[in-house]
């Protein structure tokens, strides 16, 4: 058994090649082998928001606080609230973020697999983005 403490792992800045506006990444657990599931709170501040993007073994969020938004390709944006969990299915090219005026958190978990199982893509464009 192992507890992870809260405070005992550094927050770090959500990446510009994989987010848009400010983001903060609190990782929870990135449970060791044979286990796959990674977890972390993450938060965007009003209109940040991620690029699209896919994963190989799907994603859950779990929204804790604030106003979000949630878009897979092809599909109408989503709001999202406390307390929504959203699945996004394997290899579903999807987004999320806050909404225009308000942040957003949620938890992400996600399976890793051998290689990457993220697949990064183009930034959501504002037009995208203000479409909701």
């Amino acid at each position: 058994m192992e507890i992870k403490r809260n405070g005992s792992q550094p927050s770090g800045k959500g990446p510009s090649e994989y987010f848009a506006g400010a983001v903060r990444v609190d990782p929870l657990f990135d449970a060791p082998s044979p286990a796959r599931v990674r977890g972390a709170y993450v938060t965007f501040e009003p209109g940040a928001r991620t690029a699209w993007h896919a994963h190989a073994l799907g994603q859950t969020l779990v929204v804790t606080a604030g106003c979000g938004r949630v878009q897979r390709w092809g599909g109408t944006i989503e709001e999202i609230r406390p307390g929504d969990v959203v699945w996004v299915e394997p290899g579903e090219k999807h987004w999320h973020g806050a909404a225009p005026t308000t942040a957003m958190t949620h938890i992400a978990i996600v399976e890793k697999t051998d290689e990457n199982s993220i697949a990064w893509m183009e930034q959501v464009s504002d037009e995208q983005y203000q479409a909701g």
